[in-house]
């Protein structure tokens, strides 16, 4: 891997957005745009980001695997909420404040597909957009909103309009959790070390590398263990996660034994 090019933008509408029509002038890796405030920033679907203006960490990473297949994209997306993870929870347990006052803070997970969670509140997002060339990846842009320093939000911002005010994700920050603002660089210097480690691993699309970081991500996914209470077209269901595909579709054994396959916005959490 030869460079990593950053870009800062003071406003933008979104860092998607820009990152879709942009090429680099020079052979680069990797590129990051990040910004201090987004006009129109992206989530899942229809779901708008709510961030204030110098607040948060709100960057996208344009990437383009060079043998990646395409069967595998969501190696991607395992490897970016897991690089978020890690960089917030190596913050929480270093602050005295989060080790004292609440443990339930320090227990950060992946709800699937890819947001990250504390506890039951939203604390990440990630929204990818892949290209495809043939049967392999060829460039793909990943946007990432993380709380940071916002000490208040407007609920339900993120509301979409399929999932009952139950469903909603309850937005939570670091500065929330902590009493005091953090160095936004600081997580973000540290989101991009954690990302490009697990990325050189996963770029060529070597099987056994592929294999760990799905592992990884299997481990730290919201509600790994047991049975939960899920809703889907016909209604609500108890079932535990039984696995998530490369594709990644998730895969549900409810309590008959039987596997339930989802797409994104097929299934939710109740």
């Amino acid at each position: 891997m030869n460079n990593c090019h950053v870009i800062h933008l003071t406003e933008t509408s979104s860092t998607n957005t820009f990152l879709t029509s942009y090429t680099p002038s020079e052979p680069t890796d990797i590129t990051i745009v990040t910004t201090d405030y987004q006009s129109a920033g992206r989530g899942q679907a229809t779901n708008r980001w709510e961030s204030e203006r110098g607040k948060n960490l709100l960057f996208s990473i344009l990437v383009t695997p060079d043998s990646l297949p395409a069967t595998h994209l969501f190696a991607l997306s395992e490897a970016i909420a897991l690089s978020i993870r890690e960089a917030i929870a190596a913050t929480l347990i270093s602050s005295s404040k989060a080790s004292t006052n609440n443990e339930d803070i320090l227990c950060e997970t992946v709800k699937w597909p890819n947001d990250i969670y504390i506890g039951d509140s939203k604390i990440a997002g990630i929204l990818i957009e892949n290209n495809l060339r043939g049967q392999y990846v060829h460039r793909s842009v990943i946007g990432c909103g993380v709380n940071i320093n916002q000490s208040s939000f407007l609920f339900p911002s993120l509301a979409t309009t399929d999932l009952s005010a139950s469903n909603i994700p309850h937005p939570v920050s670091m500065r929330q959790l902590l009493g005091h603002d953090i160095d936004r660089q600081a997580i973000l210097d540290a989101i991009i070390a954690h990302f490009i480690h697990r990325y050189k691993s996963i770029s060529n699309g070597q099987p056994e590398a592929l294999a760990s970081i799905h592992a990884e991500y299997l481990a730290a996914l919201y509600r790994r263990q047991g049975f939960h209470l899920f809703a889907d077209a016909q209604g609500s269901f108890s079932a535990e996660i039984a696995d998530v595909e490369p594709t990644g579709h998730l895969l549900l054994r409810d309590t008959s034994g039987h596997l339930r396959r989802y797409a994104f916005k097929e299934v939710s959490y109740c």
